[in-house]
């Protein structure tokens, strides 16, 4: 039998806390409702847990990530508050291979603009515009049955230009009744491991209840997973000994 991808959606679960519109959309939560998502469309072949933001070390702990295949993230108002020291025990896992998946405002988050090295900056406008999502790469694995396009009768304007890295894979473009477009699916790598970038997701609209949306995550997910053993990388130095020969410095004083 298949061993289980293990799934990890962490939510900021900040406006369900405090705004009525997605506590009525979202009344099991945003990443509730995302994680209950990825259990319908892929059933036993995924085991789905969820973290937020006010749990112990934002419920990112090392042991947790290291039982972790694919790192849903979904934040919004708060990015500021996330420790930096779990910042980067996520990046390092990462890099070692675990994938991870930043869904709409997440392009703020300090993990995502940590990874791509750019401001992450992009043109929005919250006005109930309808969103197109077209497929321009109908053979990569995430577009899997997914249909041309996904309508979203209303959602979050992001427009270009979004500051990121070439993708390594452009999957989805949007179109908005405003004229705008937007690269809303990208892939990227670092180190070992795997990012899909997706935008479709404001918390104000219901969006993850859509079964495209759930059909896109979840073939995220199965695409971001790598079966492989992990191997978190170390930062190390090399120095040249007397006779111009490389070794690995261990530490000890020069």
């Amino acid at each position: 039998m298949t061993t289980p991808i293990r799934v990890l959606v962490w939510g900021e679960n900040h406006h369900e806390k405090h705004d009525a519109t997605p506590q009525r959309l979202y009344p099991d939560t945003m990443h509730g409702t995302i994680a209950a998502g990825l259990r319908e469309v892929l059933g036993d072949r995924v085991v789905v847990e969820t973290a937020t933001l006010d749990d112990d070390e934002h419920g990112l702990t090392e042991e947790r990530l290291a039982q972790t295949d694919v790192l849903l993230w979904w934040g919004h108002m708060r990015h500021d508050a996330v420790d930096d020291a779990v910042v980067e025990r996520v990046r390092k896992h990462v890099l070692s291979g675990m994938g991870l998946i930043p869904l709409h405002s997440a392009h703020f988050s300090k993990i995502f603009i940590s990874l791509m090295g750019t401001t992450c900056s992009l043109r929005w406008r919250q006005a109930q515009d309808r969103e197109l999502v077209w497929t321009v790469a109908p053979t990569h694995p995430i577009a899997e049955g997914v249909p041309q396009p996904i309508v979203i009768p209303a959602q979050e304007m992001y427009g270009e230009f979004f500051d990121v890295p070439t993708p390594d894979d452009l999957v989805f473009v949007s179109g908005f009744s405003g004229g705008e477009v937007f690269r809303s699916g990208m892939t990227f790598s670092r180190g070992h491991g795997r990012i899909f970038y997706f935008s479709p997701g404001d918390q104000d609209y219901p969006v993850y209840h859509d079964p495209s949306i759930k059909l896109v995550l979840a073939n995220a997910v199965r695409w971001a997973h790598q079966s492989r053993p992990r191997v978190i990388p170390e930062i190390g130095m090399y120095l040249e000994n007397d006779f111009g020969v490389a070794r690995e410095w261990d530490g000890s004083a020069l």
